[in-house]
């Protein structure tokens, strides 16, 4: 378990400056608790606690509306994390978590956390800042594209980002909902899937089942 928290540890933008010695005396501290399916694990606006690494299963991020109507944030499975800022601030969670299936998670207290920050003090402290100072970097980034890509240059962008090369093809393996690629890029579902139809009509783009393989490069406007 020991290497997994590690190596997630490393994807968190808030940890990825800081040194593997000191990183994996923070690894060190995580304990193991088994959630089952259906499980809510965070409620939206529950008092701020544990970083969570999912080991194994997956688990879903939403939010619910006044009106009962709930909105997929993303799907997360093995090697993915949530309630990382929940260990630096004592503000309430943002989102609720719920498993999609039996699910095996690694949990840092906030206490925990705590601790090693001060012994670890200089370079725990400097990785922390650099790691935020990043995260900040992209979210500013993020926000640039929000502000000044239209629709299609946005999902354009994120369908490249969420693929990886495989047998020389650009393939998204995990299927994305057009609703969730519709929260990721601020637009509305029903712009989101007309996109995407007119992108698969003009051949750029293969659905199979769960599969979203990207045929040629995607033109360069809609």
């Amino acid at each position: 378990m020991l290497l997994d928290v590690l190596s997630c540890l490393k994807n968190i933008p808030t940890f990825s400056e800081v040194p593997e010695t000191a990183l994996s005396a923070l690894a060190e501290c995580a304990t193991k608790k088994s959630f089952g399916k259906n499980c809510l694990i965070i409620s939206e606006g529950d008092p701020a606690g544990p970083l969570f690494i999912i080991l194994t299963g997956k688990v879903r991020v939403f939010l619910d509306s006044e009106s009962g109507k709930s909105v997929t944030l993303s799907i997360q499975k093995g090697g993915s994390y949530f309630g990382e800022l929940s260990l630096l601030d004592d503000q309430p969670r943002s989102a609720s978590i719920i498993t999609l299936e039996p699910t095996l998670c690694a949990m840092i207290p906030k206490k925990a956390f705590a601790t090693w920050l001060a012994e670890q003090s200089e370079e725990a402290s400097l990785g922390v800042m650099r790691g935020l100072t990043r995260l900040i970097r992209t979210l500013t980034n993020n926000v640039r594209g929000l502000a000044l890509c239209d629709v299609y240059t946005r999902l354009s962008r994120t369908l490249h980002e969420s693929a990886v090369v495989q047998n020389d093809e650009l393939v998204i393996l995990e299927k994305i909902s057009h609703q969730e690629l519709a929260n990721q890029i601020g637009s509305s579902r029903e712009m989101v899937s007309k996109i995407m139809k007119d992108l698969t009509t003009g051949g750029y783009l293969s659905i199979q089942g769960k599969t979203v393989r990207i045929l040629k490069t995607l033109p360069s406007a809609w």
